[in-house]
């Protein structure tokens, strides 16, 4: 019986590297705070309910577009299956809300982002570490001597290369002197993290369908994400040099 209840209540190991992350992430975060005039009661609040957002959202964006298996077993909304999720629908909710809560606390956009920057990126290198321990996001087959055993098979270790390419990203910004341009920081994360997975995916052994017989559609979110980072990052200092 004990051990039925640990299965049962047990957190997966990719939800607790997660958890982890999460938490070192705000702790990082707070310490940047007041360098980009927040509080950080405002920020853990506003990060607070963004995750808060997010796990409710993607639970019930998973149960909406499957209503009619809920329909008949209305039980399995409230199991703890993490499988039972949408990561799109948990994102867009958690950025609703959060904007929502920012706006209540009349908090600057980029300053905000620029702040929460290092909680992003050590969320990115528990998302890396949670796909390593999870064999979720696996990569290609592959002969290189440092393939890993997966699934049957010797496989590029893409869980690797996105934990160490989100963690030089890290190191990268946290050691960065802080830029006088509010926004910079984060467009910069965010250009960098897009272009890393831009890379990453064409090792992937988990994503079949391809665009133009090249290009997963990772690749092409990655694309639109770099090119829309490049785009803000000239709006930007544009916008900046015209009021300096």
């Amino acid at each position: 019986m004990l051990t039925l209840f640990r299965n049962l209540f047990a957190p997966p190991r990719h939800m607790i590297l997660l958890v982890i992350a999460a938490w070192l992430g705000l702790t990082l975060a707070e310490k940047r705070a007041k360098q980009y005039g927040l509080s950080k009661d405002d920020l853990n609040n506003l990060i607070f309910y963004g995750l808060i957002a997010f796990v409710i959202g993607g639970r019930l964006s998973f149960v909406l577009q499957n209503i009619t298996t809920f329909i008949k077993s209305p039980a399995g909304i409230i199991s703890i299956n993490p499988d039972i999720f949408d990561p799109i629908g948990a994102t867009a909710v958690a950025l609703i809300i959060a904007l929502v809560y920012g706006q209540r606390l009349s908090l600057s956009l980029w300053p905000t982002l620029d702040a929460l920057t290092p909680f992003f990126a050590i969320l990115a290198i528990g998302i890396g570490l949670s796909h390593l321990a999870a064999g979720t996001a696996f990569g290609k087959e592959t002969s290189l001597p440092w393939g890993i055993d997966l699934w049957n098979a010797a496989r590029h270790p893409t869980q690797i290369y996105e934990t160490l390419a989100s963690l030089l990203i890290f190191g990268l910004l946290w050691f960065q002197k802080q830029s006088p341009r509010p926004g910079i920081h984060f467009l910069t994360f965010a250009a960098f993290t897009a272009a890393s997975h831009l890379f990453i995916e064409a090792f992937r052994g988990d994503t079949s369908t391809l665009i133009f017989n090249s290009l997963n559609p990772n690749q092409v979110i990655a694309w639109v994400a770099l090119a829309l980072c490049f785009l803000a990052l000239e709006s930007r200092i544009t916008q900046l040099k015209k009021a300096g």
